[in-house]
């Protein structure tokens, strides 16, 4: 039996690999639990410093599988309440980065805009093209493409069904890196590499105070961010940081 996912370790870093590539990564619901499971589990590693998501060299992911949503009412849609899946990547606490080849459309898209960093190569495609079968994004397609691209290419994607190719995503700022050469894969694992050699504690304050402070007004955000910011002085890895700095070696850190 073919596993949905598949998950690889390479030091401090995990790589959660979609596998269902006959169906072009189409995200049934035992895949989408699939990608839950694993995400938690790499949560509560503690081996673990940050998590890559990837699919293949064609296809990220085509989207939600409609078999699993054709004969289904609003009721029973609720009933099934996919969110739950997605609870797991958009609220880790570690750094998740997604490494996208070729498609990445639908739900495969909003996966993709759910991690912190999205590395592209020139192969890859982005779309909402969810009202061409009826529907809507329902995975915040509409809203974190909106704070992406800005509305106007947000509502040329979603009312049209246009794709955006990787040179145009990077331009305006879906993509957070361009591969030009090679898969996006082998960028996205330096950068992970580069991001779990940095102190745990820093890095989730980080998130929280992006996350927190995104939608609020400035005054509130920068409050925020200073308490994080204040937080980090009570912990030994900035005491070994700077030292490390000032006595010009690496630094050790040890996630205290």
């Amino acid at each position: 039996m073919t596993l949905p996912v598949l998950v690889e370790r390479d030091g401090a870093v995990a790589i959660l690999r979609l596998n269902r590539a006959e169906k072009r990564n189409a995200l049934d619901l035992t895949m989408r639990a699939a990608i839950a499971s694993a995400m938690q589990e790499l949560e509560r590693d503690s081996a673990v410093a940050v998590i890559v998501i990837t699919g293949g060299d064609s296809v990220f992911a085509a989207g939600a599988d409609l078999n699993l949503l054709v004969d289904k009412g609003a009721q029973e849609v609720a009933d099934l309440d996919l969110g739950q899946y997605w609870a797991p990547v958009a609220k880790s606490q570690k750094p998740v980065i997604a490494a996208v080849s070729g498609f990445a459309l639908g739900a495969g898209c909003e996966l993709a805009m759910m991690c912190d960093i999205l590395v592209a190569d020139s192969s890859a495609r982005f779309g909402q093209p969810e009202a061409r079968v009826g529907i809507m994004p329902g995975a915040g397609g509409t809203q974190r493409l909106l704070r992406a691209v800005g509305k106007p290419v947000a509502n040329l994607m979603l009312l049209t069904g246009e794709l955006l190719d990787a040179e145009r995503a990077a331009q305006l700022g879906l993509v957070s890196e361009l591969v030009t050469e090679g898969p996006a894969l082998a960028r996205a694992l330096v950068l992970a590499h580069a991001a779990a050699a940095m102190p745990p504690k820093a890095l989730r304050a980080i998130k929280r105070a992006m996350t927190l402070g995104a939608d609020q007004p400035l005054d509130v955000a920068l409050a925020l961010e200073n308490r994080e910011f204040l937080l980090l002085f009570d912990t030994q890895d900035k005491t070994e940081g700077m030292r490390a700095f000032l006595d010009k070696r690496p630094p050790r850190y040890t996630g205290n």
